[in-house]
This record gives C-alpha cells, sequence and structure tokens, in this order.
C-alpha cells in the first residue's frame, strides 16, 4: 500500500512546463505523463524550449499547435494514443512533408513541408468534444504526453480569441517550469 510519503516522492519527481501564447502573455503549467507516455516525455523535454508560429485547427475542431522540424534522434512510437483528446491534453503528432503540403492546410510551401522531411505538430486542446479525423487521409491518433494543471481557463479564452481573432503573429512556446 503506498504512504504519504511515497505519494510526495511521486509528486516531487513529475516533470513541468510552462506553455505560452507569447505576444497574449497567456501561460499554463503543464504536468509531463511520464508513466504513459516516456519516450515521447523525454523527445520533447530533451528539445525544449521550443517556439513556433500558432495556429488553430480547421479539422479537429478546439486545438491550437506549433509545428517544428524533427527533434527527436529517433521519432518515438504511438505511446498513450488517441483520437478523442479532452481539454487539456497536450498531443504529439509526427507528419511528413507531403502530408502537410496539401493548399487546404494553408501552410505554403516552406522548407518543412518537402517531402520525406518530418514535421512535428506539438497540441494543446482546450475545450470539449474534439475528434482527429481528417478529410484527406481520415483518423489521425495523438500522443498524449502532456496535461495542463494549471492555467487551462485563461488559455481557453486566448484560445478563443485565436479562432475568432486569427492568429497572425502569435507564438506558441514550450519551456521548462
Amino acid at each position: 500500500m503506498a504512504t504519504t510519503q511515497d505519494a510526495k516522492d511521486s509528486t516531487a519527481a513529475a516533470r513541468h512546463l510552462e506553455v505560452s501564447l507569447v505576444k497574449r502573455g497567456v501561460t499554463c503549467r503543464a504536468k509531463l505523463l511520464d508513466d504513459r507516455a516516456p519516450l515521447t516525455c523525454a523527445a520533447v523535454w530533451d528539445a525544449l524550449p521550443l517556439g513556433s508560429d500558432v495556429y488553430h485547427a480547421k479539422y479537429a475542431r478546439n486545438e491550437i499547435y506549433a509545428l517544428f522540424p524533427a527533434f527527436a534522434e529517433q521519432e518515438p512510437p504511438l505511446e498513450n494514443p488517441t483520437v478523442t483528446p479532452i481539454p487539456g491534453d497536450l498531443c504529439y503528432f509526427s507528419f511528413n512533408g507531403t502530408q502537410l503540403g496539401s493548399q487546404s492546410y494553408g501552410y505554403g510551401s516552406g522548407a518543412s513541408l518537402q517531402a520525406g522531411t518530418p514535421v512535428i505538430d506539438l497540441a494543446l486542446f482546450y475545450e470539449r468534444n474534439n475528434l482527429l479525423l481528417n478529410g484527406d487521409v481520415g483518423w489521425i491518433p495523438g500522443i498524449v504526453w502532456g496535461r495542463i494543471v494549471e492555467g487551462l481557463d485563461d488559455m481557453a479564452e486566448a484560445c478563443q480569441g485565436l479562432w475568432r481573432n486569427g492568429a497572425s503573429g502569435e507564438t506558441l512556446s514550450f519551456r521548462r517550469a
């Protein structure tokens, strides 16, 4: 049976990061799910800090995300997968450039979207009723590697602002807490 000290030790060992919308000055705190997605958590943790242009999802619904060049020595396997993320989930997706190169996505044809070039999508889901189903390719399972533990309400409000007013000029940032 776990003791109170065991629970304290487990909490003390937890790793956390801050997720921010830089221009809007909104930050939330997330706990890495090392017990459920250890390889993904290690890949992201080792790559921090990360920041890039933010996008609001077209298909998944209540999601913001940023795209990055591949940063892991080896892509993590599909651990702790979901196609129905819930509010506060941080998800990791890996695509190749051709998967995101369609005109319908609106990313243009930058160097990061060339054939065979891995692109990493780090996403934050801020509200309910998300479904990772893409009309072009079908189901897109994501790896749930983190969970927002503080500040989700403020972040959700800022995300709604992105949806209504646009994301141009805004950066989504991930850094160790």
